[in-house]
């Protein structure tokens, strides 16, 4: 039945995560070409910064296209090609993306007590991308698809946080800046959790899957 579900299930979740990262990429990018709103304190605030505030939404917004290219088997397994070519990009798009998110930290709605919250995820997400990256250079597969995983989950913190913000206020009817500076912190630490579990609990299942006899050995 665990097997059923785990086979089954892998579909229906991995369009629901598709979905969502390109909704939100496509949401990054029309941000690029929006007209401006000065009512808007986001966009007031960023009217200001410069450069950054471009470079984070396209860096963040392509790799959250590049997210589900990457971790789609079918591509890894029939051209690998391909899939070191978007992981090359996506590792492009995780450093414009995460500097610039460096650098935004500081003017954050709600002060430091979000931007440390985003200051942090910045680094967490560049360090685990390349050691995603330097693992593969180095042909450890494994660890490589680990990391890389953890990269993702960092990088659908853009997806969790609108839902935070949209549950929180939305349907919560809670005031904004706590619900921002909670979003904050949980976008990314909740991901990263789940993902640490799943990744635990693959290597569990793979442990308890006997090894079938070779029968080429055996002869």
């Amino acid at each position: 039945m665990a097997g059923w579900l785990y086979r089954w299930g892998r579909w229906p979740l991995g369009l629901i995560f598709a979905a969502a990262c390109v909704a939100t990429a496509v949401y990054a990018f029309g941000y690029l070409y929006g007209s401006y709103s000065p009512r808007n304190p986001f966009a007031a605030r960023f009217a200001v910064s410069g450069l950054d505030v471009p470079a984070h939404f396209f860096g963040a917004g392509l790799a959250l296209l590049l997210a589900p290219v990457q971790v789609w088997g079918w591509l890894r397994r029939r051209a690998p090609g391909l899939h070191r070519l978007a992981g090359w990009l996506y590792a492009a798009a995780v450093l414009i993306g995460g500097i610039a998110g460096l650098l935004l930290a500081p003017k954050a709605q709600g002060g430091w007590a979000s931007g440390a919250g985003f200051a942090l995820l910045a680094p967490v997400w560049l360090l685990s991308t390349g050691l995603g990256i330097a693992y593969a250079v180095r042909g450890e597969l494994e660890r490589h698809r680990r990391w890389m995983w953890r990269s993702i989950a960092l990088t659908f913190a853009a997806v969790t946080l609108r839902l935070i913000l949209g549950i929180g206020m939305g349907v919560l009817h809670l005031r904004f800046l706590p619900v921002y500076i909670f979003a904050a912190w949980a976008c990314w630490s909740i991901n990263l959790v789940l993902c640490e579990l799943l990744l635990y609990l693959q290597a569990w299942r793979q442990r308890r899957v006997p090894v079938q006899p070779s029968f080429a050995a055996a002869g």
